[in-house]
């Protein structure tokens, strides 16, 4: 059911219109005991949940009891990323969710559905596991809130993912990792129809309709303008979300691009885990032979979680075809497979080059895992953020492509993308 809709592209939604949507949708929902809110972390600080989540607590007061931000793999959120995010929410009301051990499992996709929805690329059942808060708390409302914006795992991010990744555990989430990695991320970024989605959706279908959910959905476009508010319990908002997300998140170019310049922002990149969006938004724009310059000061280590962070310097970024013989041959990668789908998003394959610009991780550490290395004080001579602007630049005569958050849209020439 759609308890509110707004949105088009040309259309700019401001604080007052998220709050009176919010407000209207929580009106037709009905009164709630014991409500939860189910936000992202600071990665997704311009998704506007923030000030969603914030304006949910001032509607419920006391019944609103938790908030769970879906980190997923990440880092737990500090307090100030709390503060500069959520407001003046109170910090009690924050609970850290770890995905090696708060987890209950709701169910298992069988091996059979996954492996059709791959095509017969992967063969396994799926565990449908979410943070046993969520089942044991005693909700009679789960408030996931979320933007839907291109995703290189399920294609769109969030609805159900924002659940079963978000506050999912261990295997599933490895699992649904590799299963898109293998399915191969270019037949995958920018469509709400895919196999890692199929699964999900299989699992909200048939282990969690017990679980109260609504899903607060925004749109927000490349240039940061609220573009959508969708609000429901099923599939259709998030189908309207993703449909609205591919006109303003999705720019098809008309040539492939030899040179392009993607500034991370320190706040929200901390790791190659997060900052190989760079890669992952980029890579069907970019000519064969040509160059990614990665400006990531916040940069400071490669995986958001020790264990992946040492597989990541282990076996670096080695292609498809390197990636799957080493699942094969080594124990550790077959317990991780999160981390060897990263290791395979991460790699140009050898069609284009990749120069890591890192503030804090040094030159034989970024070369160790298969980036080229520049100096970031160098480089941000040359390419100065504040100077350019998102899309075509000319520096010292020679164009180049900047993107000053690959979060926030998905690049294509047209002759990639089918």
């Amino acid at each position: 059911m759609i308890y509110y809709k707004r949105g088009n592209p040309d259309d700019v939604i401001n604080v007052n219109d998220l709050k009176e949507g919010l407000y209207t949708a929580l009106g037709k929902i009905g009164a709630k005991k014991k409500v939860i809110a189910v936000p992202p972390d600071m990665t997704r600080f311009y998704s506007r949940a923030g000030e969603l989540t914030n304006f949910a607590w001032k509607y419920y007061g006391d019944t609103l009891t938790d908030i769970l931000p879906a980190l997923g793999t990440h880092f737990p959120m500090t307090r100030q990323q709390i503060k500069k995010m959520y407001g003046d929410t109170p910090i009690e009301l924050f609970r850290e969710h770890n995905w090696r051990s708060d987890i209950v499992t709701l169910g298992e996709v069988p091996a059979e559905f996954v492996r059709e929805v791959s095509e017969g690329l992967v063969d396994y059942a799926w565990p449908a596991q979410v943070n046993k808060l969520l089942v044991e708390g005693g909700y009679d409302l789960i408030l996931s809130i979320g933007q839907v914006v291109p995703h290189e795992v399920v294609g769109m991010a969030n609805y159900n993912k924002n659940i079963f990744v978000g506050t999912g555990g261990v295997e599933g989430i490895n699992k649904s990792h590799f299963l898109g990695a293998a399915f191969g991320m270019e037949r995958i970024m920018g469509r709400a129809d895919t196999p890692v989605r199929r699964v999900l959706n299989y699992a909200s279908d048939n282990f969690a309709k017990s679980l109260p959910m609504v899903y607060v959905l925004t749109v927000v476009s490349t240039d940061q303008k609220t573009k959508g508010l969708f609000i429901g319990d099923d599939i259709e908002c998030f189908n309207l979300a993703a449909d609205l997300s591919l006109k303003v998140n999705f720019e098809m170019l008309n040539k492939p691009l030899k040179k392009v310049v993607v500034y991370l922002e320190p706040d929200e990149y901390k790791s190659t885990w997060l900052g190989n969006k760079s890669i992952y938004r980029t890579r069907m724009a970019m000519a064969d032979g040509g160059e990614l310059i990665v400006l990531a000061p916040g940069v400071h280590q490669f995986g958001e979680d020790k264990q992946i962070d040492s597989l990541i310097r282990k076996y670096g970024y080695v292609g498809t075809k390197k990636v799957l013989e080493l699942v094969k041959e080594n124990e550790d990668l077959q317990s991780n497979l999160s981390a060897a789908a990263h290791l395979i998003h991460g790699s140009s394959e050898g069609r284009f080059e990749i120069t890591y610009c890192p503030g804090k991780l040094s030159k034989d550490e970024i070369e160790s895992v298969n980036f080229n290395y520049a100096e970031f004080e160098d480089m941000l001579i040359l390419y100065e953020p504040e100077k350019l602007k998102d899309g075509f630049n000319t520096v010292n005569g020679e164009e180049i492509f900047f993107v000053s958050n690959p979060g926030m849209g998905l690049w294509s020439w047209k002759d990639r993308f089918k």
